[in-house]
């Protein structure tokens, strides 16, 4: 009898693996011990200009012993990251990646006398990213799967503007045709920004804590137009950047009042959430909050403070794919939907659809033609693109990414070496 347990390779070398079932081989690897033993941060040529936008975020990726591979994602910036993935690294390198909320735990833990949501955040969210993509491909399954199977067949999205653009098309110089645009695609809803990206732009001249009469009225103006052009088969959500003070908020939300807005994301910063809870009080527009917060326990504070109406996290951003699924969780204890930020990179993009796919309280997805059409094909094979006003989850293990490895040979993408057993 041997003295010691197999190893994962050990178990597959074994005469009868050829004969055993390919679900059975997968149970064998998924059993046995794994360790990390390289972890590569990727980064992104900056002066990448593909029609006006760059990558913004960065990659982890983790090597195993048993040559599996996970990839992670937060943004924006490097420097930063790089040097919070240094000091986090070696508590990382030498551990089994599928115990995921160990590592979770001591990670967070170890980080804790750093502000929640700074660097050693999106690296620790990073880094979970990786485990789950790891863990799926263990087990040869999509990432959904794992987090307890559909409970969505398809997600419907809508499309953020935030300064991109549509085939050159801009949400204030020509939103009828963008309108048009969408809704031959399906899409049947677009968040704008008027209120400080719009040629008014009111958060410009006063900073956030005054607005006019006119100005209110100006702000309106691509709204309006949208209305006459599609008249309520275009929802509109509006995102204020968390710019503004608690009576301006008040102010706008009220001439929003009868447009049937979607939902009115981020006014304020989240930073006092017994202004949002006014602020809810005072309007009849879905108040929704905040890829601005992280971890579960931030949000919870603002769910019992009964401050928002829909739940808004990045899962790049929360404390990963492990946190994203925690908060949507608890958000559905107060009857609250969730609508995933999606704004980033493209691991982002696969990671919320993954998630949201498992979610009994989605609402609905964030989306960015400029992106899924543009920008993430240059390093992304199978890049999913919404049908008819709905995307699905891929179907391949883990995350699913098919990576282009030409980016890496052209130099557009760079791995660096951070710690290796």
């Amino acid at each position: 009898m041997p003295t010691t347990n197999p190893t994962r390779r050990d178990l597959l070398r074994l005469p009868f693996a050829a004969a055993v079932s390919p679900a059975a081989q997968r149970a064998a690897r998924a059993a046995a011990p794994m360790k990390i033993t390289k972890i590569e941060f990727i980064r992104f040529r900056r002066d990448l200009r593909i029609r006006d936008v760059s990558p913004n975020w960065f990659w982890v990726r983790l090597h195993t012993d048993a040559g599996i591979t996970g990839l992670g994602e937060s943004y924006p910036g490097t420097e930063a990251h790089l040097g919070a993935l240094k000091e986090i690294a070696p508590y990382v390198i030498g551990k089994d990646p599928t115990r995921i909320e160990r590592l979770w735990q001591d990670i967070y833990y170890r980080t804790s006398y750093q502000p929640v949501g700074g660097a050693e955040n999106r690296v620790l969210t990073a880094l979970n990213i990786a485990q789950w993509d790891i863990l799926g491909k263990t087990a040869g399954l999509p990432l959904y799967k794992l987090l307890g199977g559909k409970a969505q067949e398809r997600l419907m999205v809508y499309n953020t503007m935030n300064g991109w653009t549509i085939n050159g098309m801009r949400e204030h110089d020509e939103p009828e045709k963008i309108t048009e645009f969408l809704l031959a695609r399906g899409i049947r809803a677009i968040k704008l920004y008027p209120y400080d990206r719009g040629p008014v732009n009111a958060f410009a001249r006063h900073g956030g804590t005054f607005i006019t009469p006119s100005e209110l009225k100006q702000s309106l103006e691509p709204i309006q137009r949208i209305r006459k052009a599609a008249g309520d088969e275009m929802n509109i959500a509006l995102d204020l950047s968390s710019k503004w003070n608690l009576p301006c908020s008040m102010q706008i939300a009220r001439t929003l009042e009868p447009y049937g807005i979607l939902y009115f994301e981020d006014p304020m910063l989240p930073d006092n959430l017994e202004a949002y809870a006014s602020l809810a009080r005072e309007t009849s527009i879905p108040i929704c909050i905040s890829e601005r917060l992280t971890t579960r326990f931030r949000f919870r504070e603002m769910f019992e403070a009964r401050a928002v109406d829909v739940c808004m996290y990045d899962v790049t951003w929360c404390g990963g794919i492990s946190e994203a699924k925690k908060i949507s969780d608890l958000a559905d204890t107060y009857k609250i939907p969730t609508s995933p930020h999606t704004g980033g990179g493209p691991l982002l993009w696969f990671s919320s659809i993954h998630t949201a796919t498992t979610l009994t309280n989605f609402y609905i997805m964030e989306s960015v033609y400029h992106l899924y059409n543009d920008l993430f094909p240059h390093f992304i094979q199978n890049v999913p693109v919404p049908k008819d006003g709905y995307v699905t989850a891929p179907e391949g293990p883990g995350l699913g990414v098919e990576l282009r490895e030409e980016a890496f040979r052209n130099g557009d993408a760079v791995a660096e070496t951070v710690a290796e057993l």
